[in-house]
C-alpha cells in the first residue's frame, strides 16, 4: 500500500511581509509549493486540497519541483513541536493535548532550540540523565517524554532519517507501577475526614466514576429515584454508561443535594465553593490531598499506618476492589467501570484473589485418594479437613470509624 502524502505549511517573514509556502511528500518524492494565501489557514487549506487531489486521483505534480534541493531554513524543536501539537487539537480529547503539552514542557526545557535534524541520541541520552539528576520525575515519565519526543520527530523529520528518540537504548529500566487500591479501613479515614467533600470522595471511590467524568456530572445524570448514575460525557464509548450505587451513597447522594446551593438539574453536582467547574487539577489539590493530609493525622494519633500514594485514579481502582468483594463478575466490573478493554479489571480480579485465595490445602484434598499416608492429620476421620470457606461482608465505608 503507497504511503499516505504528508507535508507541512512553511511560513516566512521577509521584507515584503508575511508568506507561505506548502512542502509535501507523495510517492516518495518531495515537492514544494509557493502559494498566494495570506493567511497561515489559507495556506493549510491549500494543502489540505492537494492531499485531497491525490486521494481522489486528480493531482498532478507541479511543474517546477525543486525537491531534494530546497532552500530553507530549518524551524527549532520548539517551534516543531509547537506545530504538530497544534495540528492535533481537533483530533485528540483535550486530556491527551495536555499530555502531550506537559512531556513536552520537559523535553523543551532542555532541546527546545534545537532544530529536530541536529538532535542527537547522545543529547536525549544527556537529557536523560538531567531528568533524572533532578528527581522530580519517575523513570517511567521521563520515558513517556522521550516517547513523545519519539512521535514529533517521526513526523517532522525527513522521510529515511533516523528517529534518535527510538529504540529501548534511550529509555530507563523501570518497574512495572504496582495498581493499588484503598483497603476499607483507609477508605473509612479518608471519608471520616472529607468534611463537605465527602459526597465527592464517596462517589469517587464507591461508583467509579473519573474524575473527569465526576467534575461533569450534572444533578440531571443523578437518577435518586432508582439509584443509578448516568454518565453522559465520557472519553470513550464504553466510559457513556449507567452505574447502579449502592444504598449508602445513594443516601450520601440525597443529602449532599438537599444542603447544596445548586440542585436544579443542569447545576453541576460537585462544584468550587463559588459555584464554577472543578477539574482534576483542584480535585487534586484542593480536595484530595488536604484530606489525606487530615486521615493521616488522625491515623497517626491511632497508631495505624498512614494512607501512602493516594490519586484520583487510585480510588476508581478501589471501587473495582470493592465490586470484587462483594461478588461481581469480571464482565459486570468492566461495564460499571466503563472499559473498553478487560485489562485493568483481570489484573486487579487477579490481586484480589492472590490476596484472599488459599488454594493449598483445598489442591491437597484433590490429590489425596484412599491409601494416602494418615499421618499428621487433625480431623476425626484421619484426613485433613477442607478450609471452610469464609464469605466476608466488607464493613460500611460510608460508617464512621471510632
Amino acid at each position: 500500500m503507497p504511503r499516505a502524502p504528508s507535508g507541512q505549511v512553511i511560513e516566512r517573514q521577509g521584507k515584503d511581509g508575511r508568506t507561505f509556502a506548502i512542502r509535501y511528500r507523495v510517492g516518495g518524492t518531495r515537492y514544494y509549493e509557493t502559494t498566494s494565501a495570506a493567511t497561515r489557514v489559507e495556506a493549510e487549506q491549500e494543502l489540505a486540497a492537494t492531499f485531497r487531489d491525490v486521494r481522489n486521483g486528480t493531482w498532478q505534480p507541479p511543474r517546477a519541483t525543486p525537491v531534494v534541493d530546497v532552500p530553507r531554513e530549518e524551524s527549532d524543536l520548539h517551534i516543531a513541536a509547537s506545530e504538530w501539537v497544534a495540528e492535533r487539537r481537533g483530533e485528540l480529547e483535550p486530556r491527551s493535548v495536555e499530555a502531550l503539552e506537559w512531556a513536552l514542557s520537559h523535553i523543551l526545557g532542555h532541546l527546545a532550540k534545537y532544530p529536530p535534524s541536529t538532535i542527537t541520541a547522545a543529547m536525549i541520552d544527556s537529557y536523560r540523565r538531567a531528568k533524572l539528576h533532578e528527581g522530580r520525575l519517575s523513570r517511567r515519565s521521563i520515558n513517556r517524554t522521550i516517547a513523545v519526543l519519539a512521535q514529533v520527530l517521526d513526523d517532522v523529520l525527513e522521510d529515511g532519517a533516523p528517529n534518535p528518540a527510538r529504540g529501548k537504548k534511550r529509555r530507563l529500566k523501570a518497574d512495572k507501577p504496582e495498581r493499588i487500591w484503598l483497603e476499607l479501613d483507609e477508605l473509612r479515614s479518608l471519608l471520616a475526614a472529607a468534611g463537605d467533600h465527602r459526597a465527592l470522595l464517596a462517589t469517587m471511590a464507591m461508583a467509579g466514576l473519573r474524575v473527569s467524568e465526576v467534575c461533569n456530572l450534572r444533578w440531571r445524570d443523578v437518577d435518586l429515584a432508582s439509584g443509578r448514575v448516568h454518565v453522559a460525557l465520557s472519553k470513550t464509548a464504553a466510559g457513556r454508561r449507567t452505574v447502579a450505587l449502592s444504598p449508602d451513597l445513594l443516601d450520601e447522594l440525597k443529602m449532599h443535594r438537599a444542603r447544596s446551593r445548586w440542585q436544579e438539574p443542569e447545576a453541576l453536582v460537585f462544584q468550587t465553593r463559588n459555584g464554577t467547574k472543578r477539574d482534576r487539577h483542584n480535585v487534586r489539590s484542593r480536595v484530595l490531598l488536604p484530606v489525606l493530609g487530615r486521615a493521616n493525622k488522625v491515623r497517626e494519633k491511632a497508631e495505624l499506618r498512614p494512607i501512602a500514594h493516594v490519586t484520583c485514579h487510585t480510588l476508581r481502582r478501589t471501587y473495582c476492589s470493592l465490586l470484587y468483594a462483594a461478588g461481581a463478575s469480571p464482565a459486570y466490573v468492566m461495564g460499571q467501570m466503563g472499559h473498553e478493554s478487560a485489562a485493568l479489571a483481570l489484573e486487579v480480579y487477579a490481586k484480589m484473589m492472590a490476596r484472599q485465595n488459599d488454594t493449598g490445602a483445598a489442591m491437597d484434598e484433590l490429590v489425596r485418594g484412599p491409601e494416602w499416608a494418615q499421618m499428621g492429620t487433625s480431623s476425626p476421620n484421619g484426613r485433613a479437613a477442607l478450609p471452610v470457606e469464609r464469605t466476608t461482608v466488607a464493613a460500611n465505608p460510608l460508617a464512621e470509624t471510632v
